[in-house]
């Protein structure tokens, strides 16, 4: 019998407690129904007992202990309310403010930050007995995709672990000591000067304003506005099973129906699904796979849909480049569509369509200007935005999202398939590609779509499939972290596979470094990336088509338009290249 098989007995606030074997106190107590409250601690990723807002008493301890990290044993008897409980954790808050930019009410995370929360929670004013050595750092707004504000750094080092534990990059870490410490850059380098992948991990790990996406609102609302630009917005697959906790709905709550109102409220001319770039991606990815395959093509091909991916394969593996599928984002390919392909159609010259994309991902503002991203000769994205960015336009344009009615998008490339809304859960895009390339390699319709293996929320997931004697390797890998394991494994180990997919969050798109911000406790407590994937699977589970290459949508353009998958039209619109990129 393991460690956490067995069980241990223990009282907490005079209530009889059963917990596993090796459970910390804080997970004993959330058993109980009791929240500890916590500041560093994220679950698997900053276990470190650093900022002592969870200090607890227990009975026989010479001093208060940290509940994060401290394991329970048989008859523990825990008090988590006690006067020198809340007196520890109002003097560690206090301390905290003093050194802290207190200018609340214009902060992003104002309403949803950490800190606030539990100044209220423990009666904390801003103005408090300690006067700490206040330093003005000057913002660093140098990447592409965020800004980082060590004013309001509370040196949690969520953001470090997040960068280094679970990503495995290491960009950023502690510099100096004393009041002079703060999060930065080796040689205090600027963000945008070295290998940060633009993923935004860090973002949703920080429980203050000291990290946040650059906002581009502003430039959808001048757009918005300007009588000349027709204004097109499109949204990622994941977007539908998040939004909505923008709002205060339920993790996980499709939301489809009332975010494309909410858009139209909003003033766009038209509102599409980034679902139909995905079913197009798919077309070309499949058809670019078997061609490899058969063909003796670099092996094994690996996805390019994930920006943040892209970018570390950049610099951290360019002898990979070769094996990246040469595909455009769904995102990018979308785009590319509408100001080619669209734009003629429509008879409307491209300069005047502007494209935005809802985004999970940080790494997509990052993605827009790319080279060979401008397939009209314009950048074939505009702007992308993030989940919280559209939250925050919805909450200034007065809309009640949680009251809307729900509309539908807009046809032709508002229609899409189960197989695209997939995308954006870790094995989504594997899944997609194998209902379609299968069905073409075998020459007839697949009696069962679901291919269960390459699903989960697992870092590292592998497959084998027979196609008609071609048997067909597959792995997939969330987070950089385990993308880094599964090089090694392959350059090192000598596994071998056909097809792989990496996405570079951790859990995929879902958990996407722009999806709206979670508490710690909701991040240590439920599975976000399972929770939000059970939505888009139940999308596909409900869809009228589920196969990207019978999305009638997909079969008119090819007609009217690429012809064939892998054409010449769709290599000059629809694929694009790479750079190798320094790590520093």
């Amino acid at each position: 019998m393991d460690n956490m098989s067995k069980m241990v007995n223990v009282i907490i606030n005079g209530v009889p407690v059963t917990a596993p074997a090796g459970s910390t106190i804080l997970q004993a107590a959330r058993i109980a129904g009791i929240d500890i409250p916590t500041l560093c601690y994220l679950k698997g990723i900053n276990e470190i007992g650093s900022c002592r807002i969870c200090m607890v008493e227990v009975t026989g301890a010479r001093q208060l202990v940290t509940a994060c990290v401290y394991p329970v044993t048989e008859g523990m008897e825990i008090k988590t309310n006690t006067p020198k409980v809340h007196s520890a954790r109002r003097i560690t808050l206090e301390l905290i403010l003093s050194t802290h930019d207190r200018r609340c009410l214009s902060c992003h995370r104002s309403g949803n930050c950490e800190l606030q929360k539990l100044c209220k929670d423990f009666g904390v004013d801003q103005e408090n007995r300690y006067d700490g050595h206040n330093i003005h750092w000057v913002n660093d707004d140098s990447a592409i995709h965020m800004v980082r504000d060590s004013s309001k750094c509370i040196l949690c080092k969520r953001c470090v672990a997040a960068c280094d534990n679970m990503q495995k990059i290491g960009a950023i870490g502690l510099i100096n000591r004393g009041f002079e410490t703060h999060v930065g850059c080796a040689f205090e380098e600027d963000l945008g000067n070295v290998a940060c992948i633009s993923c935004g991990q860090c973002i949703v790990a920080c429980p203050t304003g000291a990290l946040r996406e650059k906002d581009q609102t502003q430039a959808v609302w001048d757009a918005l506005a300007d009588k000349d630009k027709i204004v097109v917005v499109q949204t990622a697959p994941s977007i539908r099973a998040t939004l909505g906790e923008c709002f205060g709905m339920k993790i996980g709550k499709e939301v489809t129906g009332k975010m494309v109102t909410a858009l139209r409220h909003l003033g766009f001319d038209k509102i599409f699904d980034t679902d139909f770039g995905a079913d197009l991606t798919i077309m070309e990815e499949a058809f670019e796979l078997i061609e490899r395959v058969k063909n003796g093509g670099v092996l094994p091909m690996i996805t390019s849909c994930s920006p943040g991916w892209i970018k570390y394969c950049e610099h951290f593996h360019p002898e990979l480049i070769p094996n990246l599928s040469t595909c455009k984002s769904p995102q990018q390919m979308f785009g590319a569509v509408m100001k080619t392909y669209y734009a003629k159609k429509m008879n409307i010259d491209p300069k005047n369509l502007f494209v935005v994309g809802i985004m999970p991902c940080t790494a997509k503002k990052f993605e827009n200007g790319r080279d060979d991203q401008n397939a009209s000769g314009y950048p074939d994205v505009d702007i992308s935005l993030t989940t919280r960015e559209l939250g925050r336009m919805i909450t200034r344009a007065g809309i009640e999202f949680r009251d809307l009615h729900d509309d539908e998008f807009d046809h032709p490339l508002g229609e899409s398939t189960g197989a695209a809304t997939i995308f954006g859960a870790t094995g989504g895009v594997m899944e997609a590609a194998l209902r379609t390339a299968s069905e073409w390699i075998l020459g007839k319709p697949l009696e069962n779509v679901e291919y269960i293996a390459v699903r989960g929320t697992e870092g590292i997931k592998t497959a084998t499939y027979n196609l008609d004697g071609l048997e067909l390797k597959v792995a997939i890998a969330s987070g950089t972290g385990n993308a880094k394991e599964l090089i090694r494994r392959i350059q090192e180990d000598g596994e071998i596979y056909h097809f792989i997919e990496i996405m570079g969050c951790p859990g995929g798109c879902v958990n996407g470094g722009g999806q709206p911000i979670q508490s710690a406790v909701n991040r240590n407590f439920v599975d976000l990336k399972a929770v939000r994937a059970a939505a888009l699977y139940f999308s596909d589970k409900t869809s009228r088509v589920r196969k990207s290459h019978e999305n009638p949508s997909i079969k008119k353009v090819y007609d009217e338009y690429f012809h064939t998958p892998g054409s010449h039209v769709a290599h000059e619109v629809l694929h694009t290249t790479y750079v190798k990129r320094e790590r520093f």
